[in-house]
């Protein structure tokens, strides 16, 4: 069965997933940026017995929970990183209750998401990038690449990914909202929160003192440093640094007034649900 750790592109995603892999996979809670056991869903390795077009959307629509099942055939207990909306297109949907255990939801404020969209994607202004968050039919990955990760991901509006994957509290699978704010400003308290969460639907041990330890080694300035110093498999073509700003990524200091009135205007409903308004 599935854990997965779902959130919009550049929302702490990666920040949770080197916590986990450093709490769950190391037994001296260490961090590697660059071994990490938690992988990527949906990528092309797994694809590859379904389909012979794993450029074609269509396709991993039709082919996304028959994916799942083959992977759960040992029944063992998986974490996936996902930035795919819980999306649900005619009799398919990203996952379903046979393969989904729980949800780590992971979501951050769109006012600050936006910045760290340009830099990632390296759009060339805040209007690009507003563009990337309010497009209902986006998706992500290259179209012929070479790379696993690349397969082609439905993330759809940072609006309709919140939504989605809110949903998925119907299923009897278990669900968490983590706030990336709350990551920043008590994480003590909220990657505890995560770690009782893993305990309690799965049965996987981890040394509690190793809590506190990977809080510690996977700070942003940690995993920053280490960036610099080795640079990240995962970080952007562009020459980008994945770990950019961080907790300097503060709204007020990088939007016009329209950036962010149109974000709070578009997205109203869900800030005001987040408390971000």
């Amino acid at each position: 069965m599935i854990v997965w750790l779902a959130s919009y592109p550049k929302s702490g995603n990666t920040w949770v997933r080197l916590f986990l892999n450093s709490l769950v996979f190391t037994p001296d809670a260490t961090v590697n940026i660059n071994e990490i056991k938690i992988g990527q869903f949906p990528t092309r390795k797994y694809f590859q017995n379904f389909t012979n077009n794993t450029d074609d959307v269509s396709e991993i629509i039709k082919n996304t929970n028959n994916v799942q099942s083959e992977i759960n055939l040992d029944n063992k207990i998986k974490f996936f990183k996902t930035h795919s909306a819980f999306w649900k297109i005619s009799k398919y949907s990203f996952t379903d209750d046979k393969n989904t255990i729980g949800t780590i939801h992971i979501v951050r404020d769109p006012r600050n998401v936006i910045t760290s969209i340009k830099n990632h994607y390296n759009h060339e202004s805040y209007e690009k990038a507003l563009k990337f968050l309010k497009d209902e039919n986006n998706t992500i990955g290259v179209k012929g690449s070479k790379k696993v990760e690349d397969l082609p991901t439905i993330v759809s509006s940072w609006k309709f990914h919140y939504n989605s994957w809110k949903s998925i509290t119907s299923f009897k699978s278990k669900y968490i909202l983590i706030k990336y704010e709350n990551l920043l400003s008590n994480p003590i308290d909220e990657f505890t929160k995560i770690a009782e969460f893993i305990k309690e639907i799965a049965p996987i041990k981890f040394d509690e003192k190793n809590i506190l330890k990977a809080i510690e080694n996977t700070s942003f300035e940690n995993l920053k440093k280490q960036e610099e110093l080795k640079g990240f498999k995962e970080a952007p073509k562009n020459n980008n640094k994945f770990f950019y700003l961080g907790p300097k990524n503060d709204w007020k200091d990088f939007l016009n007034k329209n950036i962010k009135d149109e974000i709070e205007v578009s997205f109203k409903d869900e800030m005001k649900d987040l408390g971000y308004l």
